[in-house]
């Protein structure tokens, strides 16, 4: 805040020090300028923004550092210490308040992860060029530092969509009303983050989600805010593509273990979701449930994949207020059939964890210990008992 000349300071002082030296009434007083501050740091990381305050940037550096210990049903143990995440993020406001910009960069694997610009013409009506997570399941699209566990659950690596390149029109419809929802329709090239390949058919995206509560519930697991009045969501979304890819990741796309890597029209995909989700009073519960066809034109064979998982966590101090109010437990147990015709070939991963939030998800300390088992590994390869201790923060 600053005066707009040193005589109007000067005359102030005089005001309030000497009564009677300043007459001036309140229409004469010379106004007094706000400016916006151009460099600011909050709870939720640094702000820059232009003196016109027209161009904002919000900054963002994560860094999530976990040590892994398992053991195999043959008796072999490893560890491991590692940097699994270093992110730097940017977002925020171009020109208008209906541009903004969003980006994402991982320094361990050195990629470019989220690129991205969207158009707000207003809430129901959104547009979105660019490459980012294209929301298909809550568990994927759930930021990595947002997560109740150290890691997503196996249902992800089978079904997600990860990153893609593409546009969608998205937006909020009814709010407030029973019929509270989001829409996300969305065109993709189909070869996932980099875009490497072609794909003779774009990958095809719509998501509808009711806010069955009419509250939102956004993207981010564990209720650590003991929201006062409970959301909850119901979400069914489908997605097709034919290319040369099964599956995708952080790192592009890739295949499904037993398919081998395609030509660009050999895969035809296509699957769908139901998902859950609801958070009150310090407690939080979320489900997925997918299906997914692989039909190789290749080899002339359809197959199936059936999985899905069931999340909940809560903190005990919402019940018995002398359990400390950072601590919160959680279970979660996932299960996927890489192939519903085959007997024999589930793998299973059931997980309880405990969460101590420092300062909500950017500081927080997380164990968990999952019970894995493949049953199409080999003998004695195919139960695992990990355990996993991560410390992740934001500044």
């Amino acid at each position: 805040m600053k005066l707009t000349t040193p005589f109007a300071l000067l005359g102030l002082v005089l005001g309030l020090a000497v009564p009677g030296v300043c007459t001036m009434s309140a229409a004469d007083t010379p106004p007094v300028v706000v400016e916006p501050a151009i460099f600011s740091y909050g709870p939720k990381g640094t702000d820059l923004r232009s003196p016109d305050g027209d161009y904002t940037a919000h900054i963002n550096l994560r860094f999530q550092t976990r040590y892994t210990s398992t053991e195999e049903e043959n008796g072999d143990s490893s560890s491991e210490l590692e940097f699994k995440r270093v992110r730097f993020k940017m977002g925020g406001q171009l020109a208008q308040d209906w541009l903004t910009y969003y980006t994402e960069y991982d320094f361990p694997s050195e990629r470019l992860l989220d690129l991205r610009f969207t158009v707000e013409v207003d809430e129901a009506l959104q547009f979105r060029l660019g490459q980012w997570k294209i929301p298909y399941n809550r568990e994927r699209v759930d930021s990595s530092g947002n997560q109740q566990f150290t890691e997503r659950s196996i249902v992800t690596n089978a079904f997600t969509l990860d990153r893609q390149r593409g546009v969608a029109v998205f937006g909020r419809l009814w709010a407030g009303e029973a019929a509270d929802s989001w829409y996300n329709l969305a065109v993709c090239g189909g070869n996932g983050r980099g875009a490497s390949g072609v794909g003779a058919r774009p990958l095809l995206l719509a998501r509808w989600q009711w806010n069955f509560l009419r509250r939102d519930l956004d993207f981010s697991q564990s209720d650590t805010g003991y929201r006062e009045k409970p959301a909850g969501s119901l979400a069914l979304a489908t997605a097709g593509w034919r290319g040369p890819y099964t599956a995708y990741s952080a790192a592009g796309g890739g295949e499904l273990p037993g398919f081998a890597l395609g030509d660009d029209d050999r895969y035809d995909v296509s699957q769908t979701l139901f998902e859950a989700a609801y958070q009150y009073r310090g407690f939080s519960f979320q489900a997925e449930f997918h299906w997914k066809q692989v039909r190789d034109t290749v080899a002339n064979t359809t197959t199936d994949l059936a999985g899905g998982y069931v999340q909940a966590g809560y903190f005990p101090h919402a019940l018995w207020p002398a359990v400390p109010k950072p601590l919160e437990l959680a279970v979660r147990f996932a299960q996927v059939d890489p192939n519903v015709d085959m007997p024999n070939d589930r793998e299973r991963e059931p997980t309880v964890c405990a969460n101590w939030f420092f300062a909500g998800h950017r500081n927080k300390l997380t164990v968990d210990y999952s019970w894995v088992t493949n049953e199409a590994a080999p003998v004695g390869a195919r139960e695992q008992q990990r355990l996993r201790l991560q410390w992740d923060v934001s500044i």
